[in-house]
């Protein structure tokens, strides 16, 4: 595994990042920089690629989805970014907590009651959820919507008591959920237990959509759900997407680029959402055994071929910490992953070597 790449050296300390041509993805939480050099959402290439980059960006999933698409006219490229945002819209519609019809949130308003039979892409991703919390020892947990709730990192900035986090404990034990995949039904036993989807759903949804996308026939192109992204094809005379990687600390930074070939990245990080108070920064990704902040990493980033698997794995080992996640991200294949601790080193995985640049 090494350490520290030769390319972060004199570059942590810059703060003159500037825009670049191809386009750039830049990775964030909740909010995605794009610093893309595309005007008006669509650029004709030279007449040799015979190829047409098409861009379009709307709202879904409570943030900006922005979707690129590299097609031989532009009438497939803009049949391929359209289904591409019915299959986002539809997945929220089933998805979605915040909408109180969704199949999920019938979940949620039968726990403690009954079970509740879903669509298979609902079940899908419930599945995948706890398999990635049993591969993560715990780490990556959607039952913890109550605990994040008593926080309320954002809107309200209290810090519960002990004694309070305690009495959630049996509602955020996501190895409770059960899952009957011939019924396909979902049964929370518990009333007051809740499934958030929140930590791995936009990864899925980018799955799903570059799916549609393939299926039209575009030659490559990027689905982003804020610092969701996936990528496949390539761009016109490269051979990938190039993707930046913030820094954790300084606003506006990248510490590195990466290029993404048929692959999707993700990053969880404690600069996003969270309040500061009496010195400590208190964020909203809580480790499942205390209930509190993980305080081991500053940020996560995991590349894999998968969305769901890439937005899933950097909570997961955010909470795990640098040396156990690490060391689970080196066991996995076509996984890799830079994690910058507390103190900020950064560590890359060893399949990373020669892959990772300036910006």
């Amino acid at each position: 595994m090494k350490k520290l790449l030769g390319i972060f050296a004199g570059i942590s300390g810059r703060n003159d990042v500037v825009m670049k041509t191809p386009p750039i993805y830049a990775i964030s939480i909740t909010m995605l920089c794009f610093i893309m050099i595309l005007v008006a959402g669509c650029v004709a290439v030279p007449p040799a690629s015979q190829s047409i980059v098409s861009k379009r960006t709307q709202m879904h999933m409570g943030t900006l989805v922005t979707i690129t698409a590299v097609s031989p006219d532009q009438d497939v490229g803009n049949r391929a970014m359209q289904v591409a945002f019915d299959e986002i819209k539809r997945l929220e519609q089933l998805l979605s907590t915040w909408r109180s019809d969704s199949e999920l949130s019938r979940v949620n308003q039968e726990a403690g009651r009954r079970p509740v039979q879903v669509s298979a892409e609902t079940l899908e991703l419930v599945t995948r959820s706890l398999e990635l919390g049993r591969l993560t020892l715990g780490g990556f947990n959607i039952a913890l919507g109550p605990a994040i709730e008593a926080w309320s990192v954002i809107e309200r900035q209290r810090i519960p008591d002990e004694r309070e986090l305690q009495q959630l404990k049996l509602l955020v034990d996501w190895t409770r959920i059960q899952v009957n995949k011939e019924a396909r039904t979902i049964y929370l036993p518990h009333t007051g237990m809740r499934i958030d989807v929140g930590g791995i759903g936009k990864g899925y949804a980018a799955d799903r959509a570059v799916a549609e996308m393939k299926r039209v026939g575009v030659m490559g192109g990027v689905v982003a759900l804020s610092g969701d992204i996936k990528a496949f094809g390539v761009l016109p005379d490269r051979k990938g997407f190039p993707v930046g990687i913030k820094h954790p600390r300084r606003e506006e930074e990248l510490i590195a680029m990466i290029d993404l070939n048929n692959e999707a990245i993700s990053t969880a990080g404690d600069y996003e959402r969270f309040f500061e108070r009496d010195g400590v920064r208190y964020h909203h990704i809580l480790d499942p055994q205390t209930l509190q902040p993980a305080r081991t990493c500053q940020s996560v980033t995991v590349i894999a071929k998968e969305g769901t698997m890439a937005d899933g794995l950097d909570t997961g080992i955010f909470v795990l910490g640098p040396e156990q996640g690490m060391a689970l991200v080196e066991r996995l294949p076509g996984v890799e992953a830079i994690i910058i601790d507390q103190e900020g080193k950064i560590t890359v995985s060893s399949g990373l070597r020669g892959r990772l640049h300036a910006p």
